[in-house]
């Protein structure tokens, strides 16, 4: 998988993306039920979501009407992992984690 940080850290820079992903982690949602958990427009939490997705942070699914959102673990792993080896790069430690 190949990271795109800019998008990644751009996503996770705002608080109400960081709280649609914790809302994530518990189930997947739809955006009406996740636009439930907000006080701003429905318009507003697709435009977050939909950064999230350009990100590789969420997927969506179609089930009938319904568009299901869940987290893609395995970019949130990739995100740490590489993360810890730039500090690692930086100490002259080179191993990967």
């Amino acid at each position: 998988m190949n990271l795109n940080f800019d998008k990644t850290f751009k996503a996770l820079a705002d608080a109400n993306r960081r709280k649609i992903l914790f809302l994530l982690k518990e189930s997947d949602l739809t955006a009406g039920e996740i636009a439930s958990e907000f006080d701003i427009s429905k318009p507003s939490i697709s435009h977050h979501l939909n950064i999230l997705k350009n990100a590789g942070l969420v997927e969506a699914r179609r089930e009938g009407q319904q568009i299901y959102y869940s987290l893609k673990m395995t970019v949130f792993q990739e995100v740490v992992n590489e993360f810890m080896n730039l500090f690692r790069k930086e100490s002259g430690d080179n191993e990967k984690i």
